[in-house]
Order: structure tokens, then C-alpha cells, then sequence
């Protein structure tokens, strides 16, 4: 598990991220239009697993926007928004801020996600939700980055995660 604050109030997750090197564990989420998505229909292009708690939070959508605007410049890269939020505020949230470059996901049929990648929080007042963390899969569906904020209320390093794809 990892230990992660909210608010600098202790809080963990149900385990940790994947290892760099291994394989990306399987998924299939919920796109905005109700439809599921898996690795299949990413393949063969590198994705961006931007995971985080609620699009209903400052941070959360500053995450949004500004891998809307940077990681998805990168060729055959893809930004996945990944949170518990139902599909209909995924796409709420990208109308009105006319995002179009991010492909948003819901965790609310797959609890198992977040069991996979070790970010649902266990404790504290989010239990039950997606930590905030960044998971960068090559091509080949090999995990080569990751990036567990250890505060919810900070945005990840994306220089780091930027500079990871570059």
C-alpha cells in the first residue's frame, strides 16, 4: 500500500503502482458515451493513465487541462482521464472546457482498477476513490513510468511524466 495524504491527514491506498518493466495490468472502463474501452483500443500507441479523484476538484481538473495541452502533442500518444466520476460528468467537464484531446474513463463498473493499479484509497475521508497518480504505458503495453502523488492535493510532476515520453 501506499501512504498518501489529504490535506497533510494520513490516508492509503489499497496497494502501489505497477512496477516499471511489467507489463500494464488489464483494464476496461467507461467512455463518456457509455460505451467500454480497454487496451485493445489503444494498441500499439502510448498512453497516458492520468488518475485522479473527481473532476469536481481544482486539482483534478488542472491535471485535466494541462495534459489535454502538453502529453497529447506527443505522436501516437493518447491521455487517458481516468476517475470514479460517472461518464456523463467526464463529459460535462470536457464540453465546457472544450477539451478534445483526452480521452476520459469512469472506474464505476470496474472496481477492479483500481485494486490493479494499487490507487484506490482504502482510508480517510476518500476512501473508495482513485488516488491521484500517473501511469505512462509504452506501445508494447509495458509500464515505463509512474508517478504516485504522495499528497492528493498536489498535481503530479509533469515534467517528469513529460519527459518520460520524449
Amino acid at each position: 500500500m501506499a501512504h498518501i495524504t489529504l490535506k497533510g491527514n494520513a490516508a492509503e491506498t489499497i496497494g502501489t503502482l505497477p512496477v516499471i518493466g511489467s507489463d500494464a495490468p488489464f483494464f476496461c472502463l467507461v467512455k463518456t458515451d457509455l460505451s467500454e474501452a480497454g487496451p485493445a483500443d489503444f494498441a500499439s500507441q502510448r498512453l497516458v493513465l492520468n488518475i485522479f479523484p473527481s473532476l469536481d476538484t481544482p486539482v483534478c481538473a488542472a491535471s485535466v487541462r494541462r495534459f489535454n495541452q502538453e502529453a497529447a502533442q506527443f505522436d501516437n500518444t493518447i491521455v487517458l482521464c481516468i476517475s470514479a466520476d460517472l461518464p456523463f460528468a467526464h463529459k460535462r467537464f470536457c464540453e465546457v472546457e472544450g477539451l478534445k484531446d483526452v480521452v476520459s474513463l469512469s472506474v464505476f463498473r470496474s472496481p477492479e482498477f483500481g485494486r490493479d493499479y494499487g490507487v484506490t484509497i482504502t482510508s480517510g475521508p476518500l476512501k473508495g476513490l482513485l488516488s491521484r497518480a500517473i501511469v505512462i504505458v509504452d506501445a508494447d503495453g509495458r509500464v515505463v513510468y509512474t508517478e504516485q502523488v504522495p499528497e492528493i492535493t498536489q498535481e503530479p510532476d509533469y515534467s517528469a511524466a513529460l519527459k518520460a515520453l520524449a
